[in-house]
């Protein structure tokens, strides 16, 4: 009888073994598509300390433990008895060199794909559209190049998609707003050119500076944006008139659209009092009206650049009475008249500049008019020669 014990738990252990080692194997097509990946890349790009390195195909990638073979850069499902499936591919910034192989697009269980801070260069394969599941898209400072594949409106999954930091260029698919999961889309420091297409509906944060993005911005590319939190356009060649819908975005908190060509700025005030408005960046562009007291309206604003436009007329009182206010840089304009009282009084902890403009009696005791005031010849010739007051 202890024979026979002994060699049905022996039997039960051995079951049990055959049972985790089919779980942990990878199946065979995913194992094909990491061995092309790993070929794409330049082997004397592939540092010794690094993931890449340690992936060595004579064990199975979804084996357990990582001990020395296939230690990082890889997540697999152990959900069930088949064969284990790649769901994550996120190497380490390790300077690896190479395109991007096609043929991750027959990973179909991969959700998250993040190639960030490395070497890549070519084209972004537009196969990649055949990822059912993929959820986050990074291809971060890297060297792609090419267009944005229209065909990437097909990830339906996708929530996040950062290409920031590359060379691509062309304009935006005009399917951007069939991503109907996205919620975070980042292509900043490009080449991208044109105008910005209608946006997906559920948005959280719109991230394009430093294009070449061109034309004004128009309301049906933001239009349904209910949920739109944060807008970065700075560095762009956006013109015209910021119309008021803009402001009007229920959820705004964060704008900045520095270093553009905007020559005038419409903002209401906010039809709802507790709108979110917190920072607002307009410096650097060309714009030539009045400092709207519509600004100091939205009770959370905490932040305020106009600096280097070609503002005119006195600073509206209203702001020197803005509790929430904490730092505002009209610096750079034709701004005259002099400056609120209360900006002076030190019951606010106000941080910025008012300098460089045709302001009178600015208090050079306060940092805010520590840089000096334009020539009055200057500021003559702007107001027609009429007084600056």
């Amino acid at each position: 009888m202890p024979n026979l014990f002994f060699l049905l738990l022996l039997s039960l252990h051995l079951s049990l073994s055959s049972l985790i080692l089919v779980q942990s194997s990878t199946l065979p097509s995913d194992i094909s598509v990491l061995q092309a990946f790993k070929s794409s890349i330049k082997p004397t790009s592939i540092p010794s300390y690094s993931c890449l390195a340690s992936w060595n195909f004579t064990s199975d990638p979804c084996s357990s433990p990582h001990i020395t073979h296939f230690t990082c850069g890889l997540t697999c499902s152990t959900t069930s008895a088949a064969a284990a499936r790649i769901t994550q591919l996120t190497l380490d910034p390790a300077a690896y060199s190479g395109t991007l192989s096609p043929l991750i697009s027959k990973l179909t269980q991969l959700t998250i794909l993040d190639l960030s801070d490395n070497n890549f260069f070519g084209p972004i394969p537009s196969s990649l559209s055949s990822l059912p599941n993929l959820q986050i898209f990074i291809l971060r400072s890297n060297s792609f190049s090419g267009s944005v594949p229209p065909s990437i409106s097909n990830l339906k999954s996708l929530q996040s998609l950062d290409f920031s930091g590359n060379s691509l260029s062309g304009s935006l698919p005009n399917t951007l707003n069939s991503l109907t999961s996205l919620r975070r889309l980042d292509i900043s420091y490009n080449k991208i050119t044109g105008s910005i297409p209608k946006l997906p509906l559920n948005l959280l944060e719109l991230a394009l500076k430093a294009n070449s993005l061109s034309g004004s911005l128009n309301k049906f590319s933001f239009d349904g944006l209910t949920q739109l939190e944060v807008v970065e356009l700075s560095e762009n060649s956006i013109s015209g008139t910021l119309q008021s819908w803009f402001f009007l975005l229920p959820s705004l908190q964060q704008v900045d659209l520095a270093n553009n060509n905007l020559t005038l700025v419409e903002i209401w005030k906010p039809i709802n009092p507790n709108t979110d408005l917190i920072a607002v960046d307009l410096s650097f562009n060309a714009i030539g009206s009045y400092l709207s007291t519509n600004f100091s309206a939205h009770p959370l604003l905490s932040s305020l650049s106009m600096r280097y436009n070609r503002l005119r007329g006195p600073i509206p009182w209203e702001f020197s009475k803005k509790q929430s206010l904490k730092r505002l840089f009209l610096d750079g304009n034709y701004l005259n008249g002099t400056p609120p009282k209360g900006f002076f009084s030190g019951v606010t902890s106000l941080s910025g500049s008012l300098g460089d403009n045709c302001l009178q009696s600015c208090p050079i005791s306060s940092q805010l008019c520590s840089k000096s005031q334009k020539p009055t010849s200057i500021c003559r010739r702007v107001y027609g020669g009429k007084p600056m007051s």
